[in-house]
């Protein structure tokens, strides 16, 4: 597997498409002395894609919640290309995990997910915990704003400084922002 993520001739890129035409994308980035892994988010409308996190030997960018990892993880879109099933989109995700806490169910649940892409049952739980030991601090990922990919809500009428944020550090405009939200179900359905 390495010798195929890693091959200097092609930048390998795995697609993980969730609500909203929203996609979470790992480029595996493989330039002579300069490898990294991109993790960026798209969506069709935008003008650029934005960058989640990226490892060039140290990791930038902001990261995603235990929350929103989950969520993208169990909202695969069918009509879009790219990686379906549950259990390997939830793998794919966790290099983005930036969370101080975990909910108690965190290390089942990677372990689960290491089972069913089939990890050898003896070095599961061995794997989960370390996989879950090398998540990154909230504080890195958003200098503790709320903002939807932190599973904070926003409504509209409120200041936009709530979000302030994740709108600087994603570099999105409101609708845009607004459209991530509804995309992670991280606000109520608006009455009509």
């Amino acid at each position: 597997m390495s010798e195929v993520l890693m091959d200097e001739r092609a930048w390998p890129v795995l697609r993980v498409p969730f609500g909203g035409g929203h996609c979470a994308v790992v480029v595996y980035r493989n330039l002579v002395g300069d490898r990294g892994v991109d993790y960026l988010l798209t969506q069709p409308d935008w003008p650029r894609a934005e960058e989640l996190a990226g490892y060039d030997g140290d990791w930038s960018g902001p990261g995603l919640s235990w929350r929103d990892v989950v969520h993208i993880a169990e909202t695969p879109d069918p009509a879009a290309p790219g990686v379906q099933d549950v259990e390997a989109r939830l793998l794919l995700l966790l290099p983005l995990l930036a969370e101080d806490g975990l909910p108690p169910e965190a290390p089942a649940r990677v372990s689960a997910a290491l089972t069913a892409v089939g990890a050898p049952d003896d070095s599961v739980r061995e794997a989960a915990g370390q996989l879950l030991r090398n998540r990154r601090p909230a504080a890195r990922r958003r200098g503790g704003a709320e903002s939807p990919l932190s599973g904070g809500r926003h409504h509209s009428g409120q200041g936009a400084d709530e979000s302030a944020a994740v709108l600087w550090a994603l570099k999105l405009t409101r609708a845009q922002d607004d459209a991530l939200a509804d995309a992670l179900g991280s606000r109520p359905l608006r009455e009509s």
